[in-house]
């Protein structure tokens, strides 16, 4: 099992709440990070994108109404940008989130997270 485990979680998130059901019957030892309530800064999404292996934009829900409000299907961002609109609005990130020392996996279907451990 993976060492030193983070579970990005948003309470309200029915798929969130799952994947920390796997989590509680796998016995795993992990540390929950509410992001919605201390937003993630720039150097750790970064660390957090290398670890996931994917680009900024292709861990933002794009069928949440904010991403439609922003218009931000029309807009050419770099990734950079792309973090900054992930940070100023953290609800767009992706959900749930395992991250262990050198490794990250999105939990869609809550599922995933168990390639992790």
């Amino acid at each position: 099992m993976a060492k030193n485990l983070t579970y990005y979680h948003n309470p309200r998130c029915q798929k969130s709440r799952q994947g920390l059901e796997i989590l509680e019957k796998k016995k795993a030892t992990y540390e929950v990070f509410e992001y919605l309530k201390t937003p993630l800064k720039k150097t750790q999404l970064k660390n957090l994108f290398k670890k996931l292996q994917k680009k900024p934009q292709e861990v933002v829900r794009t069928k949440e109404a904010l991403y439609k409000e922003l218009k931000l299907a029309d807009k050419k961002l770099t990734q950079d940008q792309w973090i900054d609109v992930l940070i100023e609005n953290p609800k767009l990130l992706e959900r749930p989130i395992l991250e262990g020392d050198n490794k990250a996996v999105v939990g869609r279907p809550p599922e995933e997270i168990l390639s992790l451990l």
